[in-house]
């Protein structure tokens, strides 16, 4: 493995088995906030080249990676671990390549500690103007929320661990689109708040189509085609970007084998 993960160029096709939910006679978009379950899905994704794989362990493959604000990273057993020293503040961790309009990402995430925390994925992030979100005219950020969510940068996010101090057990996972912060879509429950067991995350983005499955089961499906949300024009459907991991301040978990393949049209 090359330090800071690899692009590579191994072709893989994987087709996935039909995903069908308990809802029926339901076609296209969810309005906002309706759950994921009251649509009916059927989709086969296929893998196409695999364009990123990271064990993200040890400390070496990290290179490249940025942290923004108090998060501290520890690496044991094949494991990155990330929580923030003395729960100082919350903190995102970037990958450093940018990912294209559609692409299929796993990776196995587990927590640690079960009596606060919140996990979240942020991708296809961009300045608002198109620049890298490292890009030095963007506004400094230190893992502060709405520097992420109000400021000078798009994305989208899902949480799929809801277990916040001031909000414990939500349980189902929301996704977001930034920086209105508007909730396109409340989704399943996500990875329930005493979970300990170890957690695979499939992210899906099809253009302007989103899954996320854990373990399997799909708890956000979206299509973003409706850019008037609660009165808000949130924009166009957002494309390539970067992806990184976000936790709240008081939240412990630890993180493998990210691997991201582009989808095959």
């Amino acid at each position: 493995m090359a330090q800071g993960g690899s692009m590579v160029s191994v072709r893989t096709y994987f087709a996935a088995g039909a995903l069908f939910l308990l809802a029926c006679g339901c076609s296209g978009n969810a309005s906002p906030g309706m759950t994921a379950s009251a649509q009916v899905v059927e989709e086969k994704w296929t893998k196409g080249d695999i364009i990123y794989q990271n064990p993200l362990s040890p400390e070496t493959d990290m290179a490249g990676w940025r942290m923004e604000g108090p998060g501290q990273t520890a690496f044991q057993n094949g494991w990155m671990q990330m929580w923030s020293p003395d729960e100082a503040g919350h903190h995102v961790f970037w990958m450093p390549e940018t990912l294209p309009d559609s692409f299929i990402a796993e990776w196995d995430a587990q927590a640690l500690k079960t009596d606060a925390g919140l996990v979240i994925v942020f991708f296809a992030a961009k300045g608002i103007h198109g620049e890298d979100i490292f890009d030095a005219s963007l506004a400094p950020r230190d893992g502060t929320f709405t520097q992420y969510t109000n400021g000078d940068i798009r994305s989208y996010h899902i949480s799929y661990y809801a277990n916040a101090a001031h909000n414990p057990a939500r349980g189902h996972a929301n996704l977001r689109k930034n920086n209105t912060f508007s909730l396109l879509q409340q989704g399943e429950p996500g990875i329930a708040a005493t979970d300990t067991r170890i957690n695979h995350i499939r992210l899906v983005k099809h253009k302007n189509h989103i899954q996320l499955s854990i373990n399997g089961r799909t708890v956000i499906d979206y299509t973003d085609d409706m850019p008037v949300v609660d009165g808000i024009d949130t924009g166009p459907p957002l494309q390539d970007g970067k992806l990184g991991f976000r936790q709240m301040q008081w939240t412990k978990f630890q993180y493998r084998d990210l691997k991201i393949w582009a989808l095959e049209e």
